[in-house]
């Protein structure tokens, strides 16, 4: 079977995923790439590199009518598939890891705030929220609500 760290590879990676969304003919593909990440792709790495999916049964080619001409089509089987998902997820745990250490908590519904947040001092502690109506509802819980005096807004 293909090795994932084969697959995680951006440009395969890319394809792979490509045709988890639709069937595609290798110009498609090529196009597809170049449009979303901005890097061509040489069909001397994309023809061999459908060829080794489709040897390991992770893609199968049908010959399709594509305008004029049949045309080779290239699908991701079952196990084409899984492998999508699991690049998938293996992506969304890097992203995690590089916007984690960047994000806040709202102080009042816990939701994480990448950018922004609106920052209130309330009593003698600078809060972070994600909006101003999750302060006032934090305010509004407290058991003695602070004074106005007693709080500093700034939207961040």
């Amino acid at each position: 079977m293909l090795s994932e760290d084969v697959a995680l590879d951006m440009i395969r990676s890319s394809i792979i995923l490509l045709l988890s969304e639709k069937p595609l003919h290798g110009y498609g593909i090529m196009k597809e790439v170049k449009d979303r990440i901005g890097k061509p792709v040489n069909p001397g790495l994309l023809y061999p590199f459908l060829k080794q999916l489709e040897k390991n049964g992770l893609v199968r080619s049908i010959r399709r009518p594509v305008g004029q001409k049949p045309k080779k089509v290239y699908e991701l089987t079952a196990s084409g598939r899984e492998l999508a998902t699991r690049i998938y997820k293996r992506i969304a745990s890097m992203v995690s890891m590089a916007i984690e250490p960047n994000l806040s908590i709202c102080f009042h519904c816990g939701c994480k705030i990448y950018e922004g947040g609106y920052r209130e001092v309330i009593g003698d502690k600078a809060r972070i929220f994600c909006c101003v109506h999750c302060a006032q509802a934090y305010k509004n819980e407290l058991p003695s609500a602070p004074r106005s005096a007693d709080t500093k807004k700034e939207k961040i």
